[in-house]
């Protein structure tokens, strides 16, 4: 009908026979016949038009829910622009909007129009060849078109329908399939598009060809498919997808970005889908996945970072809540293969391998072991020495530099907790009593859990909670407790806490967990060495006084379960305010609920910012405002990535309820969602704003090199009255301890030994912002240094005790965000009270170096959220005083309480270059040092500044 209509109305009308229509060669579902290729240009024609003016959900019901009623109304879309024609009105219900007039049509006109005048030829030679139509190729180039120059803010392209239909095309497959992955890149809100023509069914069918050169943009496909609708897993392992992915994973053609990609596929198909993780190991993907892993430790070349951390993923989601494949890994030596990862450079990585390892661990629930019959196919010992493995792994990152991975951590031992709850409770009942007081305020400070590596004796201040005298200290080796701490005493280390007695103290809330409100558990953890439960212990209350909120919070969560409950209020956000006379400023992080990394970073050597980033940033998409910082580790608080608040702790602590219950207590880790946000964002294209932020960081190196030199020309004698730039009263109580003025703009930031922060801009004397750095009851400002001056400055800001905060949008008044915090000093000297901690930042390197009351340098690389070295400071004496050279990478001096100053050079063997006394008179220490500043490599000469 389409056709006879069109010929009598066609310009060419006189040279198409209409009596030729019913001789058109082929079949129509034949699309390389005529006849089958008129039927498909037809079909996308008014199934596109359809889709550009009827509303989504009217397209999904009418078009591609049932493949009678989309025939009829695709035949009701011709008979509209017929009858319209002559001055009639068709019917539908329900009733659409008017389509005779879409340009649309006049693509078909044109489409017919060439074929039919093949029409004469075809008919009269049977064995002449059918040129097809260009349509779907102009169509294409249409749509390539729209990708080079549309946008989500631009009207969305009319063709996707189109290359919808020409995926079921082996000739335009290939390039419609390139087309359609640069388009699902746009972001999620395309592929919300591509997913309401109509998509899904095409794109699943297509895992069952074996063509080589589809698979990659197959793969990138489906991950930006289930970057945003999870749902998909179902039909994927119906349809034995699952299979196609594993096979790429084990590809060794495939880059390993790629193999990242399809990891995460496979993630996604077995996250709490009980059928996806048994097709998946019924298809091997545990064994296929430690392999790759155990190849990346074998190989010299460095495997991609996203890759690793995916394999990782993809195992902890695999055997998550799955005793079946808890048994295969360990019977694959899964935890030894996964710790070795904990010391990566990349925190997402030693992140993604904690979470393998916590999701090994037996958590006890009865739901978990129902039906299963797991217990019988994997000896108990096997199970106690793999769970040994895991915790001494775990216990080696407690003071990991990132948050990311001290939040994965917790949540690990919060698991360990639940599945040995009786006996951490048991010690925790030995040792803890109620106080009047703050039970978190006496806890251990992170660095009494591992040692630092350099023999460094770490001493325990626990406190009042330990009911032990006050000549026993708690001495911690490399991350062992000895026997001479009061966790680990006659009573702990020699015999078994865990007789009948010991299980049943009822003053210390502890239950016996083999039989809770009626459930009976069908087993239970194997007791392991009660040297490593007073660890978990230590490790626990450590996590509780950690300088980011969001993970003390998750610390005090842990210690809940072991029946140490929280007395104290809740501490308040960092960085509240709401003092007199200072801008009104809201908790910034009301939950602390998500962690992020940043993803720009610059050269280390060039100091230029990389144009294309690798790090992933929080999940689900938003406005990333991480953009231009570099070198710095980052952390970033959703609320909405947690199933259960932070902001207190379950009443129910003793976790006396069901399994359900019991379930709900456990905190959730959010590395996955954290990760899955990688994949929402563009792949294919670089951030828009890289252009910005490399123009602004020229301007700023200029402006730098030209005061430089002004600086080096110059020079006061003395300074007066006539010098002085602007003056104004901090308004502090307790009087400014620090100050640090901004290189690029007229900036000043104070603080007083409260550590209460001020802003200032001193050209006008106004108070731009104004918060506290923490509110923990220690108080101490060490040092306030910006990082990444030339970008979006960040402001590092470290305490007496040695926690750093860094902190972003700290001028804006209210709005400041806690970037990242950890503690730097891993550990101090047995009877040091106060830690005095020193630090100072280097950007050419991004290190920071961190010391004080102890006998060695901490080096930190921010890049990697990594202690990478412990250097010796060849003294008895502490340390008060650090400075890096800005001009040489690596290169730093200390002074000491007795006066000296000592020179070191991480690139050097030794470590210490020279020592020297500079002053003869005697004094009491040192309490200035710094480098010369100048770019000439002869000027990086040391000046110190001395008191006696």
């Amino acid at each position: 009908m389409a056709l006879r209509w069109f010929c009598t109305r066609s310009l060419l009308h006189e040279s198409l026979d209409s009596s030729l229509i019913d001789k058109i060669p082929g079949r129509q579902n034949d699309r390389k016949t005529l006849l089958g290729e008129l039927n498909w240009i037809f079909t996308a024609v008014t199934d596109t038009i359809a889709w550009n003016v009827l509303p989504h959900d009217l397209f999904q019901r009418l078009f591609r829910q049932d493949l009678l009623v989309a025939s009829l109304f695709r035949n009701f879309l011709l008979a509209e622009r017929i009858m319209r024609s002559a001055n009639c009105s068709p019917i539908s219900h329900p009733v659409l909007p008017p389509t005779h007039q879409h340009h649309m049509w006049d693509a078909w006109d044109m489409a017919a129009e060439i074929c039919l005048s093949q029409l004469p030829s075809l008919v009269e030679d049977p064995n002449a060849e059918f040129q097809p139509s260009p349509f779907f190729t102009e169509q294409l180039t249409a749509f390539e078109v729209w990708l080079d120059h549309g946008s989500e803010h631009k009207k969305p392209p009319e063709q996707l329908p189109i290359v919808l239909q020409v995926l079921l095309s082996q000739c335009h497959r290939f390039r419609a399939l390139v087309l359609l992955g640069r388009f699902l890149d746009m972001g999620p809100w395309a592929v919300d598009l591509a997913l309401s023509v109509g998509i899904f069914p095409y794109v699943l069918k297509l895992l069952q060809t074996t063509t080589p050169e589809l698979r990659q943009i197959l793969v990138f496909i489906w991950t930006k498919i289930l970057a945003l609708d999870k749902s998909c897993q179902v039909d994927l392992v119906k349809d034995g997808g699952h299979a196609y992915f594993i096979r790429f994973l084990n590809s060794v053609e495939a880059y390993p970005e790629q193999r990242a990609m399809a990891a995460f596929v496979l993630a996604v198909i077995v996250d709490g889908h009980r059928r996806g993780q048994e097709a998946c190991i019924e298809a091997g993907l545990i064994l296929v996945c430690l392999k790759h892993l155990h190849g990346s430790m074998q190989s010299d070349a460095q495997t991609e970072p996203l890759f690793l951390q995916w394999l990782c993923l993809c195992l902890g989601k695999l055997w998550e809540d799955f005793p079946e494949a808890q048994i295969i890994g360990l019977q694959a030596d899964a935890p030894t293969i996964c710790a070795r990862l904990l010391s990566e450079p990349q925190p997402e990585v030693r992140a993604s391998s904690v979470f393998a390892l916590a999701t090994l661990l037996d958590v006890g629930f009865d739901s978990f072991r129902d039906g299963v019959g797991g217990d019988e196919e994997c000896d108990d010992d096997d199970k106690s020495r793999a769970e040994i493995i895991i915790i001494r792994s775990l216990l080696n990152v407690v003071s990991d530099g990132s948050p990311l991975v001290r939040a994965e951590v917790a949540v690990a031992l919060a698991r360990f907790a639940f599945g040995h709850k009786q006996h951490l409770k048991s010690i925790a009942a030995a040792y803890w009593k109620p106080q009047s007081n703050s039970l978190l305020n006496s806890l251990p400070s992170l660095a009494n859990i591992n040692g630092t590596g350099s023999g460094n004796i770490v001493s325990s201040q626990i406190g009042p909670l330990i009911r032990v005298g006050n000549d026993n200290t708690a001495v911690v080796r490399d991350g062992r407790v000895s026997t001479s701490s009061p966790l680990a005493t006659a009573g702990i280390m020699h015999g078994s806490p865990l007789s009948d007695d010991s299980s049943q103290h009822s003053d210390s809330g502890i239950l016996n967990d083999g039989v809770s409100n009626g459930v009976v558990h069908h087993s239970r953890p194997k007791p392991l060495d009660n040297a490593m439960y007073s660890q978990c212990v230590l490790a626990m209350c450590s996590l509780a006084k950690d300088p980011s909120p969001r993970i003390a919070n998750l610390g005090r969560r842990v210690l809940s379960i072991i029946g140490i409950e929280q007395v104290t209020k809740s501490v308040k956000s960092a960085g509240s305010t709401g003092r007199p006379g200072e801008p009104t400023t809201s908790s910034p992080t009301p939950n602390f609920a998500g962690l992020v990394r940043s993803s720009s970073w610059f050269d280390m050597n060039g100091g230029h910012l990389p144009l294309t980033f690798r790090t992933p940033p929080v999940s689900p998409p938003r406005q990333n405002y991480l953009a231009g910082m570099r070198r710095v580790c980052s952390l970033e608080f959703r609320p909405h990535l947690m199933n259960s608040p932070d902001s207190g702790l379950p009443h129910a602590l003793l976790g006396s309820g069901s399994g359900t219950s019991e379930r709900s207590l456990l905190p959730q880790s959010t590395i996955y969602n954290f990760s899955c946000g990688h994949f929402s964002k563009p792949l294919l294209t670089p951030s828009d704003d890289s252009e910005e932020l490399l123009a602004r960081r020229e301007e700023r190196e200029r402006f730098a090199l030209e005061h430089i030199a002004k600086c080096q020309h110059s020079s006061v004698s003395k300074l007066n009255n006539n010098n002085q730039i602007a003056s104004w009263d901090t308004r502090f109580e307790t009087g400014t301890r620090t100050a640090l003025l901004h290189p690029y703009s007229p900036i000043v930031i104070a603080a007083d030994e409260n550590e209460r922060i001020r802003i200032w801009n001193y050209e006008g004397a106004a108070l731009l912002n104004g918060f506290d750095n923490h509110d923990f009851p220690e108080k101490g400002i060490s040092k306030l240094c910006l990082l990444n001056e030339l970008d979006e400055s960040l402001l590092l800001v470290a305490s007496c005790d040695g926690n750093i905060r860094v902190w972003k949008d700290y001028t804006v008044s209210g709005k400041q965000k806690l970037v990242t915090a950890f503690s730097s000093i891993q550990g101090h000297k047995p009877g040091v009270r106060s830690l005095s901690a020193v630090v100072d930042w280097q950007q050419q390197s991004g290190y920071l170096y961190a010391s004080g009351e102890i006998s060695s340098i901490m080096l930190w690389d921010l890049d990697k959220e990594q202690l990478v070295n412990s250097i010796s400071s060849s003294s008895d004496c502490s340390i008060s005083a650090l400075a890096s050279s800005q001009v040489h990478g690596g290169q730093f001096a200390a002074g000491f309480v007795d006066g000296s100053v000592r020179l070191y050079d991480i690139r050097t063997p030794d470590m210490m270059v020279c020592a020297t006394r500079p002053h003869t008179q005697q004094v009491q220490r040192v309490v200035g040092i710094g480098f010369q500043p100048g770019l000439d490599q002869g000027k990086g000469l040391t000046y110190c500044f001395s008191c006696s």
